[in-house]
């Protein structure tokens, strides 16, 4: 394993677990609160497994605001949480913590796919 490879993947798992903690820190914070408010009981999208709202909130709250209207008038918007519901139940810490949260899972997602591309085509040195 090359010392890039030892860091590059060190960076992944340091940001997997961040992204462990802040999961469940918002689906404690944000996400339990906004189960209980009966106007959002529908609006927080489909969830395919367990916890998966909080990652639908998470995304509503993160993507910029025209994407989300986008998406909110697409036939997949049953799919996905409705941003203009949850910015209007959530304050600014939820926001910020959502932020964070959806950014450090995607950026973990993205640079495990660059270092399985990587390692697939063979792009380390031996």
């Amino acid at each position: 394993m090359s010392s890039l490879e030892f860091l590059l993947f060190s960076v992944l798992m340091v940001l997997v677990f961040l992204s462990m903690v802040l999961f469940v820190l918002s689906g404690q914070i944000t996400v339990r609160r906004l189960r209980k408010i009966p106007e959002i009981i529908g609006g927080l999208g489909v969830e395919y497994i367990g916890g998966w709202d909080i990652v639908n909130v998470a995304q509503a709250l993160a993507l910029p605001r025209s994407w989300m209207a986008k998406l909110n008038d697409s036939p997949l918007a049953v799919l996905c949480a409705n941003a203009e519901l949850l910015c209007r139940h959530t304050n600014r810490f939820d926001r910020i913590l959502a932020n964070i949260f959806y950014w450090m899972l995607m950026s973990a997602f993205v640079l495990c796919v660059i270092l399985v591309l990587f390692n697939v085509f063979g792009l380390w040195a031996e």
